[in-house]
């Protein structure tokens, strides 16, 4: 009886294994411009997937032990999958790709752009969401491995990055 959990435990972690090279392979398949830019398609994408997987992965095991495993699995495989990133470079760029030149000194890299899958529209709001209302103004602007878009303007002096709104103290009668 022992042997046989341990066999549906085995199996959970290595369908768990499976379940997250696939994503990561199907994520950057599709484009890393995806990762940054969730729009509420994307959302719910991204949760009908979760939900698709997770039989794949626990099978008819619903415990509370079986979900721990898989999760468990998916932590140590994580950690694992970014040590090996860390330090096999030409993995890391393989699995993450590399930064795209989108904008070099107010020219448009059109190839890159089209590699990446950018429209212009999508260029130009992300240009102002950086303060910058023109690309002739962009010395440099680049497309991260992790879907964000770095703007670089002024001679390269000022780097533009979106900040979060400050968080604002709670209310009191004496404020």
């Amino acid at each position: 009886m022992l042997e046989f959990l341990s066999n549906q435990y085995v199996q959970i972690v290595l369908s768990s294994i499976a379940v997250y090279l696939f994503i990561i392979v199907a994520i950057r398949l599709f484009g890393k411009k995806e990762l940054s830019q969730l729009s509420v398609i994307d959302l719910v994408f991204i949760l009908l997937i979760s939900n698709a997987v997770q039989n794949a992965m626990v099978g008819s095991n619903s415990t509370l032990l079986g979900g721990l495993v898989a999760a468990g699995a998916l932590f140590i495989t994580n950690f694992i999958f970014k040590q090996f990133l860390y330090r096999f470079p030409k993995f890391s760029s393989i699995i993450q790709g590399e930064s795209l030149m989108l904008i070099y000194k107010g020219k448009l890299n059109i190839q890159n752009a089209a590699k990446a899958k950018l429209t212009m529209d999508e260029i130009l709001e992300v240009l102002r969401e950086h303060g910058v209302d023109r690309i002739e103004a962009v010395d440099l602007a680049v497309l991260e491995v992790d879907g964000n878009i770095s703007v670089l303007s002024d001679d390269y002096r000022h780097k533009t990055v979106k900040k979060r709104a400050p968080r604002r103290a709670p209310q009191t009668k004496d404020n």
